[in-house]
């Protein structure tokens, strides 16, 4: 009879083949090849949200369909763009001082603002004639989606050969205006009599300016205003997308915070209450092309650094002058001076104890032109 045959089984082993298995902890309701084909389109679909995002919609242009109607007088440019304009003091024909005065950031035509302190006495004395216009994209003037720092001077030029102001005619510019006289000074000096920056915004990016002091000027600024002049010089794509999103506060002086303002400037401001009848007109083509295309542009990398100008009057011929209020929490007085530094033929006037908004302070227009028209030793 054969014998039986047994085996000893250790507990480990027994132990091993009793216990249960665990669930693959992957996932594995879907496979594989499908997952991936998930992953491919939810990442194209978030690409295309994102470039959605980014994308302003179109501008109301003023006359067309769906757009604001056309109210101000308007001239043709050479590339078929129209720019709105109002005229202020006395008539061309009897004006001995003809000035082209360049608006600031949110506002429009309307806001002349060295006439809102300019007596009569000192138009009419003088003879002094002021158009003011829409800047592309503001108020009634159309876009310009291809605006440079260069556009804004030919602008300026074809506005006054259009108006016939004359061979040499005076510009005066506030803010983002007076930013925009820079290029005034570059591409058309041999057409200007004389020049007026009131508070002209400065783009930290300049080669000109030492990395210490434009660094320390940026870093004073508020967070929001750093990220957003960030992403209007390294990312212009992304400025719509920066300003209107609701993750992160955009642009300072987009949303129109009174964070930016001095208290000499709250004052002032709360004084102004003509702006908001024609507030809406401001942006009514859309924000992109006025309020961002400012950003991008301002911001942006410019064809020439402004400390690298000649005095566009080596005779004496004209000047040119810089306004600028100490306690501008808008635009960094310290780089101011240090261009005026750079630029000595520049006429520095800085202001103690003001803000941003000193061009509305009583006399203040008198005194601005009058050191323009006919010289310092005119001011008090």
């Amino acid at each position: 009879m054969a014998a039986g045959v047994s085996r000893k089984i250790s507990a480990a082993s027994a132990r091993a083949h009793t216990r249960k298995s665990k669930p693959n902890s992957s996932i594995s309701f879907l496979p594989s090849g499908i997952f991936k084909k998930f992953l491919v389109v939810f990442f194209i679909g978030f690409l295309a949200w994102a470039y959605q995002a980014t994308q302003p919609p179109p501008p109301k242009t003023c006359g067309s369909l769906d757009g604001p109607p056309i109210t101000a007088p308007r001239i043709k440019l050479r590339d078929g763009r129209h720019l709105a304009y109002e005229e202020h003091g006395v008539s061309k024909d009897k004006a001995k001082y003809k000035i082209v005065f360049v608006h600031g950031f949110r506002c429009c035509r309307h806001d002349a603002d060295i006439t809102a302190t300019l007596s009569v006495d000192l138009i009419e004395s003088l003879g002094i004639y002021i158009v003011s216009f829409d800047r592309p994209g503001y108020g009634e003037s159309d876009p310009n989606p291809n605006r440079t720092v260069q556009s804004m001077a030919s602008d300026v030029e074809e506005l006054a050969d259009q108006l016939e102001l004359g061979s040499k005619f005076y510009v005066v510019g506030f803010s983002m205006g007076g930013q925009a006289l820079w290029s005034c000074l570059k591409y058309i000096p041999h057409r200007l009599a004389g020049a007026a920056l009131i508070a002209p915004v400065v783009n930290y990016w300049w080669p000109g300016f030492p990395g210490n002091l434009s660094n320390e000027a940026y870093n004073h600024q508020l967070p929001q205003d750093q990220w957003a002049f960030r992403v209007a010089h390294y990312a212009p794509w992304l400025t719509y997308w920066w300003n209107t999103q609701n993750f992160f506060s955009p642009a300072a002086v987009v949303a129109q915070s009174p964070a930016v303002l001095s208290r000499q400037d709250l004052e002032l401001v709360a004084k102004d209450s003509k702006k908001r009848d024609y507030e809406a007109h401001i942006t009514q083509q859309g924000e992109f092309e006025s309020l961002h295309r400012d950003l991008i542009v301002g911001f942006g990398n410019w064809e020439f650094d402004p400390m690298d100008l000649e005095n566009p009057f080596p005779n004496n011929e004209g000047s040119v002058h810089i306004w600028q209020g100490d306690e501008d929490r808008l635009v960094p007085a310290p780089l101011q001076r240090y261009i005026v530094e750079r630029l000595p033929w520049i006429r520095y006037h800085e202001l103690g104890g003001s803000g941003h908004m000193f061009p509305f302070l009583e006399g203040m227009g008198d005194n601005i032109l009058k050191a323009l028209l006919i010289g310092d030793s005119a001011l008090p």
